[in-house]
């Protein structure tokens, strides 16, 4: 007894152990068209595309998480979601310039911006495009309205935070399908036909989950929500009209439920062998599709909204004021896919091909990239890819975010090597080169060749590592 009461003096005595429990979460969102006036040259194919038309708005989201203990601040995060292709080069530290000084309190690492990946959003690349230099918006202009438009919802989601709370669910729906197929000869190829006779496999993994977050202020109203789909937006992406895909129709049934303010996150998970064309049992989707008389947008649309409503009747039973919120920001460097010799004598071809036809400028562009990591690696001068890591922890959620296109087979060993209940994976946190697995490599075919990856395999696991090794560190063993 007497060594009991020695060890409970001492455990008395010992100062607290920080966690990131909070007494108050709270919270605070906006949105904002991100759409601008036309014409506008749009991103996400291999030739110029001019919108001259609107076929729904590109929208910017954001929501502003704070724990506090007291009036003391324990940690923040401000999460936003773009209708775009990509983030690319520069856009965010432009977005961060702009936000540091309206806000001087808020620790501007701890935002980060992701793209769904539509293909009808507007170019961000100078030079990338053959554009009209009268007339039409050009990347550089457009750059600095996304930006100050972003900054602007960063502020106002940031200063309109009041306690609040949390709650999460799982749904699932069919809204993508693997789109690399594989013959028999062992060679892979996008959105190959599955009806010939050398077909034999789809080649990936397809995640079917949709996981949701619901965002809730003082009064148990829902303000906001995250929905996670491992797959891009890109129904309609070969049209030339300014398009948010499918998130559009899904935003507005959602808003119909929940009142016009509702704020939706719109975050593509680990989905770079995804997409939502269809890949097979093409003729009986059509049928059921169209005796439902509805559009394929709002097809896809229901099927979300439908999952996102499967979450929510668990979610609504479970609605957390006080929980462990953490957020690590981490710079990581990832080896390099190497050029080989054969790839670049196959680059340097085909650049001499396409060079010269403003047509074929965006092709030939892609393998002179090439090229160039050849010469560098040659001189040992390539750089590792860094990257910035955000892992957040949210009560029993994990959110992990990622640069890349990645392929699905990576965010599956993200989430089931995570402790956490459920793990949101998202990915275009940045310019969206495609990282593609070992199997894909050995299939080759676009988004697996030379030319479609900076990083390769080997990055892709170091990553998984990383980013594991994060998530765990924020769950700590009893």
């Amino acid at each position: 007894m007497k060594y009991l009461r020695c060890i409970l003096v001492l455990l008395i005595c010992l100062p607290p152990v920080s966690t990131g429990f909070s007494k108050e979460l709270w919270i605070g969102k906006a949105s904002v068209s991100i759409t601008p006036e036309l014409p506008v040259a749009l991103s996400g194919q291999m030739h110029t595309r001019i919108a001259k038309e609107v076929q729904s708005e590109v929208i910017a989201s954001a929501v502003a998480i704070e724990s506090r203990d007291g009036d003391q601040s324990v940690d923040q995060a401000i999460m936003v979601s773009c209708d775009l292709v990509a983030i690319r080069k520069g856009i965010l530290e432009m977005i961060r310039e702009r936000v540091e000084k309206r806000l001087p309190e808020f620790d501007v690492k701890k935002i980060f911006v992701n793209a769904t990946h539509t293909h009808t959003a507007p170019v961000m690349v100078p030079g990338k495009y053959t554009i009209p230099e009268e007339g039409v918006i050009q990347p550089k202009e457009y750059r600095v309205f996304l930006a100050d438009r972003v900054a602007d919802i960063v502020e106002k989601a940031w200063k309109s935070r009041e306690a609040g709370a949390v709650s999460w669910g799982l749904g699932h729906a069919v809204v993508a399908q693997n789109r690399r197929t594989v013959y028999a000869n062992g060679v892979a190829q996008m959105y190959g036909s599955t009806g010939r006779e050398e077909f034999r496999e789809l080649e990936g993994y397809e995640d079917h989950g949709v996981e949701v977050l619901f965002f809730w202020n003082s009064e148990k109203k829902l303000i906001a929500s995250a929905i996670n789909i491992a797959c891009p937006s890109q129904e309609v992406e070969s049209i030339s009209e300014v398009s948010a895909d499918f998130w559009h129709p899904v935003r507005e049934k959602l808003k119909e439920l929940h009142g016009k303010d509702l704020v939706i996150l719109t975050w593509a998970g680990a989905s770079g062998d995804q997409s939502p064309h269809l890949m097979y049992r093409k003729a009986a989707e059509e049928r059921m599709r169209k005796l439902r008389g509805l559009s394929r947008l709002d097809e896809v649309a229901r099927r979300v909204v439908d999952a996102w409503n499967e979450a929510y009747e668990g979610a609504v039973q479970e609605i957390n004021t006080d929980l462990v919120f953490s957020h690590e920001v981490k710079n990581i460097e990832l080896p390099l896919r190497e050029v080989t010799e054969e790839e670049f004598t196959n680059a340097e071809t085909r650049f001499k091909e396409l060079s010269g036809n403003v047509k074929t400028l965006w092709k030939a562009l892609w393998h002179q990239r090439v090229m160039e990591r050849y010469e560098l690696q040659k001189e040992g001068k390539l750089e590792p890819y860094a990257m910035e890591l955000h892992v957040l922890r949210l009560g029993d959620i994990a959110i992990a975010t990622n640069p890349f296109e990645l392929f699905t087979d990576y965010g599956l060993r993200m989430k089931t090597r995570s402790p956490a209940l459920q793990t949101f994976v998202v990915q275009l946190t940045g310019p969206g080169t495609y990282l593609a697995t070992e199997k894909a490599v050995r299939g080759g075919g676009y988004s697996a060749i030379i030319e479609s990856n900076v990083v390769g395999p080997e990055g892709g696991q170091f990553l998984v590592e990383e980013t594991t090794a994060v998530i765990k560190s924020l769950w700590p063993k009893k």
